[in-house]
């Protein structure tokens, strides 16, 4: 199984702020009342709004109730203990690290079991880390930019030479990549996505998306597959992506398997066509 090379993400640990303004930022964000949050977490309102102007120290264990009530990235959950003058909880082990190699093993059976299809591993900033034989194929195909030093789902897909040169329904599949790259800047507030997400506005006609109106009302399709055309052949592939369960380190939190399916029986022939063709070489 191949392992591409992919940029470090900065660590946040360093960020400085009081933890209480910390709190009301995210609290807002996700639009809670601060009767609402301190509710769903059993402390008063009081309390909480005394922890927001900075009247409180809020403990370790209530901070981490109120992270885990906002859904905050793990990252962020060091960031707030360390605001507040406690050492983080949550390690963030190199990808790369021994204690790893379980992981790994296991990614590598997964991505193996789903040839011929597309699968691929992805960091917290949507790069390829890891990929099976299928996925190595489309990525071959991107021109040696978008390939080096890393390949980014977002930028690869998006740009105007790279697979959106190829998707014959870029106006659909481009809107739905930007809105998800938009939701996960919104849900992250993570700096390197939202300087990706600046970067792909600035592609020709990706800006138009961001302007384009959502999934209209009524019945929608089951899913919104992606149509590409490939040395004269027509794919059409959806999508899912799979976290990691109860993680308690920041890098594996940050991991996803995006796997990709055929969405007809001509894209599946046409799948198993290429793997016994690169199979002989």
């Amino acid at each position: 199984m191949k392992t591409l090379h992919t940029s470090a993400r900065p660590s946040s640990h360093g960020q400085t702020g009081a933890v209480g303004t910390l709190i009301r930022e995210w609290r807002q964000q996700r639009r809670l009342s601060q009767m609402d949050l301190a509710l769903d977490v059993g402390i008063s309102p009081r309390h909480l709004s005394y922890v927001e102007t900075g009247r409180a120290r809020p403990g370790a264990e209530v901070l981490l109730a109120l992270a885990e009530r906002l859904a905050l990235p793990l990252r962020t959950r060091n960031v707030w203990l360390l605001a507040a003058g406690y050492a983080p909880r949550y390690t963030e082990q190199p990808l790369a690290s021994g204690q790893m190699s379980q992981i790994h093993a296991a990614l590598d059976k997964l991505l193996r079991a789903h040839d011929p299809y597309p699968g691929v591993v992805l960091d917290g900033g949507w790069n390829v880390v890891r990929a099976n034989s299928a996925a190595q194929r489309l990525i071959a195909l991107l021109p040696a930019a978008l390939r080096e030093p890393g390949v980014n789902m977002f930028r690869a897909s998006l740009h105007p030479e790279g697979y959106a040169a190829r998707t014959r329904n870029f106006d659909e599949w481009g809107a739905y990549l930007l809105r998800t790259l938009r939701r996960q800047v919104q849900e992250s507030r993570d700096a390197q996505l939202a300087k990706l997400e600046q970067e792909v506005l600035g592609y020709p006609h990706v800006a138009a998306l961001a302007e384009a109106p959502g999934p209209a009302g009524g019945m929608p399709e089951l899913l919104i597959p992606c149509e590409m055309e490939i040395g004269g052949h027509s794919l059409s592939l959806f999508t899912t992506l799979t976290a990691f369960g109860t993680p308690r380190d920041i890098t594996l939190a940050e991991l996803s398997v995006e796997l990709f399916y055929p969405s007809d029986p001509a894209t599946d022939a046409l799948l198993h066509q290429f793997a016994a063709a690169g199979a002989s070489g």
